[in-house]
């Protein structure tokens, strides 16, 4: 392992933490995986490799759902009251906050990104999200009820109803965002009492290694949460099928997802799927075309397009159509394109070979078909797996990069003439996960939101996100929300109780 190329960089922290040996957690224990397998890990942005961690299987993920199973049922978490998981989540969200710059250093060396976003956007979002889930730990309630049973005119009865843990929650997280997918699974999980088996994704596990000593530290019993980290074919599909799992958060592809729901399907068990989007961006007349084409470049340039919710369609009015691709493609041509250790860096690179090849190879397709680059088109030197920020015109909605999720920095731009032309071709994709609209005509604005297939809607922003705020997707973009008070019903089972009296 060569890390000396970062040691200069970054915190004492981070250096100790990937200098030293990487483990699995299982029932409080840091091991290996039982057949002594490993995978490497590698830094994107120079391509050498950074760690190794343990390759866990069918048999490491028995054993973390024996771990989980055991002390959601035995163990002191079961006899837990809902204060002290409060004060556990509050405790975990001040140690990831007070080891911020190390935690944010290791997504950037792990994944590629900004350090700079990943200390402000991913690991803050971290520490909100803990904080948000600590104050509902002590809120779950159930209601009470009037029985009006139609055959038992002179009984009396007693009825309410209850909110219960789930049991055993098995979570499968992306690559794009690690520490803080893996907190919007732990957070319900933990505030409602649940026991969780965590499987990051097996190109980025650093994060949630990390996570795992910051959650023991922060007094957790052995057994409430598990990390096996491992290939996806391997552990998570393991994890997805296993009859000791209550129920399964995904967050990944559309693809992959609905392989993990149906392996859940299989045993009954409880899923929820955030997967994958191709967001529009509309753009009415009336928007000033420089605010425009800012907002388009963040929307698809943020985390290199490596986001479920990225502006990948640009819809803009015809009469500013040139000037707002105009405007966007100078913007891209000058983004400083390079490591996310680097404080400059604008864009970083693309998690992987395998996924920079795949986001080429969709530029490639756009441009056969009769695409236009109006910036980019074409991969960011010969070392790391960079992509160049790229904008393609001349595009029609029967083309690939149009209704495929690319997921890198490649935007599709396309000029309307008016709102319903524009609402059906926002609408024209298999997925929902989210829209921006940028006007500031108001009326028109509340016209078009309510026809636009989408869990959200942002209106002269985008990827904006809130933890009091529910997120997920229509049609094949998910089943279920992340975040907000709605996500608690996914880690709780409701019981109705019925006395006669």
């Amino acid at each position: 392992m060569d890390f000396t190329a970062h040691s200069n960089l970054v915190t004492a922290d981070t250096v100790a933490f990937f200098k030293q040996s990487h483990h699995m957690l299982i029932d409080g224990k840091w091991v290996d995986a039982i057949s002594g397998a490993r995978l490497e890990v590698h830094d994107p942005a120079d391509e050498k490799q950074i760690a190794t961690v343990p390759a866990g299987d069918q048999h490491d993920i028995d054993l973390a759902v024996i771990a989980a199973r055991k002390a959601f049922e035995l163990g002191d978490w079961h006899h837990m009251r809902p204060a002290q998981r409060e004060r556990l989540l509050l405790k975990l969200a001040d140690l990831v906050e007070a080891n911020a710059q190390s935690m944010a250093e290791i997504e950037s060396i792990d994944n590629g990104k900004s350090v700079t976003v990943a200390r402000y956007v991913d690991v803050a979002l971290t520490v909100d999200f803990f904080r948000y889930m600590a104050g509902w730990a002590t809120k779950i309630e159930g209601t009470t009820n009037d029985v009006s049973a139609p055959f038992a005119p002179k009984n009396k009865f007693v009825a309410f109803t209850r909110k219960e843990p789930v049991g055993v929650v098995g979570a499968i997280v992306a690559w794009n965002f690690p520490l803080l997918l893996a907190a919007w699974k732990l957070g319900p999980a933990l505030a409602t009492g649940c026991t969780v088996v965590l499987k990051p994704a097996e190109q980025t596990p650093m994060s949630a290694l990390r996570l795992g000593e910051l959650i023991q530290e922060a007094g957790y019993p052995a057994g409430v949460v598990n990390i096996v980290t491992g290939y996806g074919h391997s552990a998570g599909a393991a994890l997805a099928r296993h009859p000791g799992i209550d129920k399964i958060t995904f967050t990944g592809s559309t693809e992959v997802g609905k392989m993990v729901g149906k392996a859940a399907l299989e045993n009954m068990t409880r899923i929820s799927l955030e997967l994958g989007g191709k967001s529009p961006i509309i753009v009415l007349d009336d928007c000033d075309p420089a605010v425009a084409a800012a907002g388009a470049a963040s929307a698809i340039f943020f985390n290199a397009g490596q986001v479920c919710c990225a502006g990948s369609r640009l819809y803009v009015h015809k009469k500013i159509f040139d000037r707002v691709v105009s405007d966007l493609s100078d913007l891209a041509v000058k983004m400083k394109v390079g490591s996310g250790l680097d404080p400059s860096t604008e864009l970083g690179p693309l998690v992987s070979r395998a996924q920079m090849d795949r986001v080429c190879s969709y530029i490639d397709s756009g441009i056969e078909q009769g695409a236009s680059a109006a910036s980019g088109g074409a991969r960011f030197g010969s070392t790391g797996f960079f992509v160049q920020p790229t904008v393609l015109v001349d595009v029609n909605p029967m083309m690939r990069v149009v209704q495929e999720e690319i997921f890198g920095p490649v935007l599709v731009a396309m000029p309307y003439d008016d709102l319903d032309q524009v609402a059906a071709w926002a609408n024209d994709t298999t997925y929902g996960l989210s829209a921006s609209i940028w006007s500031n005509d108001l009326s028109r604005v509340h016209r078009l939101i309510p026809k636009i297939k989408a869990g959200t809607v942002w209106v002269n922003c985008h990827n904006i996100l809130d933890s009091a705020m529910p997120f997920g997707g229509y049609k094949q973009s998910g089943m279920g929300r992340e975040m907000g008070k709605t996500c608690l019903d996914a880690y709780t089972e409701s019981k109705s109780v019925i006395m006669s009296v």
